[in-house]
């Protein structure tokens, strides 16, 4: 701040040394005129808000870096056939849906694979080829159709029993 002080009184001299013997009474006539301009008012700061603060405490809570852990599917007692639910298998998401809530759109190939795609109730859409479940009978798709996904799903019987059910999601139109 000091060194542009001393910068701007060296100009301001040499200005005025190199205006001689010039009138200068515009010069003074201009200065006196913006000193006697009216000060303009300064808008008071605005007023400082408190935040409360707030401590944050991760004891107990779920890291969200870390996958999510599906629940277990139930322990199923088996009698009879044989025929039971895979409690071991990992969990597909499209199991979170009851059949009929589920739309198939259209189906995809790729890599000499025909996939299906199935839409849920919030317009999403997914990709599933043979061999994924979905439902919550525990269907698992066993063909693939231009216009149906074909599926077997495992369902109660008579109370520890369980039969297999031939179920389809058709092309909705």
């Amino acid at each position: 701040m000091r060194l542009n002080k001393f910068f701007i009184s060296i100009w301001s001299i040499s200005l005025l040394a190199g205006c001689g013997g010039q009138d200068l009474s515009d010069l003074h006539a201009y200065v006196a005129e913006v000193k006697a301009r009216p000060k303009g008012a300064i808008e008071p700061l605005p007023e400082i808000k408190t935040v409360e603060t707030f401590v944050f405490d991760p004891e107990g809570l779920r890291d969200p870096f870390t996958q999510k852990r599906q629940a277990p599917p139930p322990q199923v007692a088996v009698t009879g056939n044989g025929v039971k639910p895979d409690p071991t298998r990992p969990h597909e998401v499209l199991e979170d849906f009851s059949l009929d809530s589920l739309r198939m759109v259209g189906t995809i190939e790729k890599d000499d694979l025909l996939w299906g795609l199935v839409q849920t109730a919030d317009k999403t859409i997914y990709r599933v080829k043979t061999g994924n479940h979905m439902g919550r009978n525990y269907g698992r798709i066993t063909h693939i159709n231009e216009d149906r996904i074909e599926m077997v799903e495992i369902i109660p019987d008579t109370p520890g029993t369980w039969r297999e059910r031939q179920a389809a999601l058709a092309l909705a139109e």
